[in-house]
């Protein structure tokens, strides 16, 4: 078994890792099937959580509002994480969140990872439910759900006890495989655009859920689109 690993976890905005953010990173280094050191940090997303987030999560605005952005926080992160494979509960998810700022960086992220919920899918198929709170219930996990250095722990407390019920006999489905996912690099809001939403925001007294200037050139396009869409030129 790979026994030595980061298990990674993230909260974010949302679910598209094309529009949404991340907002908690949590991660835990494994060495011989123990952990050895944590990383656990706040990230400014640059705009307002939905209300579903923060229920979920427990995470608010105010907490956000001093926590660094991913472009300092990211860099930490990869020097983290290092060479090791990755392990998460819906592993992909989280990579895609992870390579999409490493893309827009321009860092290079390329990593092997083992799925928690791939293997309790194919071994643990007749229980009601495979979610990371479902599983540490079942298996009588200590487990504070919804918050990435938790999830992170547990997950990894998980795989462990996959790897002992399930392990011996199924080698290949414990094997960490290429996590796939394309990211586009997205570029900077341009200065025509910062203007052009000031003066529209300013214009029409609105209050707005973002931080412009840490919009990407696409990201103020959409809400631009969107603003002349609903109040006109």
């Amino acid at each position: 078994m790979t026994d030595s690993y980061v298990c990674l976890d993230l909260e974010t905005t949302g679910l598209d890792p094309k529009k949404d953010k991340i907002i908690e990173i949590g991660a835990v280094r494994v060495r011989s099937g123990e952990i050895t050191e944590r990383m656990e940090t706040l990230v400014n997303p640059g705009r307002m959580l939905p209300s579903r987030i923060v229920e979920l999560t427990g995470i608010c605005d105010s907490q956000l509002t001093d926590a660094p952005d991913i472009t300092k926080v990211l860099p930490e992160l990869l020097d983290f994480i290092g060479e090791d494979i990755l392990l998460g509960h819906g592993v992909l998810f989280d990579y895609s969140f992870v390579k999409k700022a490493a893309v827009n960086q321009r860092l290079t992220f390329e990593k092997k990872g083992i799925d928690t919920l791939k293997i309790a899918r194919k071994f643990l198929g007749g229980l009601e439910s495979r979610s990371l709170t479902f599983l540490c219930k079942h298996f009588g996990i200590a487990h504070n759900a919804h918050r990435a250095l938790a999830d992170a722990e547990a997950t990894s407390a998980l795989y462990g006890k996959l790897t002992e019920l399930f392990l011996t006999g199924h080698e290949a489905d414990f094997e960490p495989a290429n996590l796939l996912y394309h990211a586009k690099r997205e570029t900077p809001i341009t200065i025509p655009q910062k203007e052009q939403l000031y003066k529209f925001i300013d214009r029409h007294k609105l209050k707005v859920e973002y931080d412009i200037g840490k919009l990407t050139r696409s990201e103020a396009s959409r809400i631009m689109t969107q603003l002349l869409a609903e109040y006109g030129r």
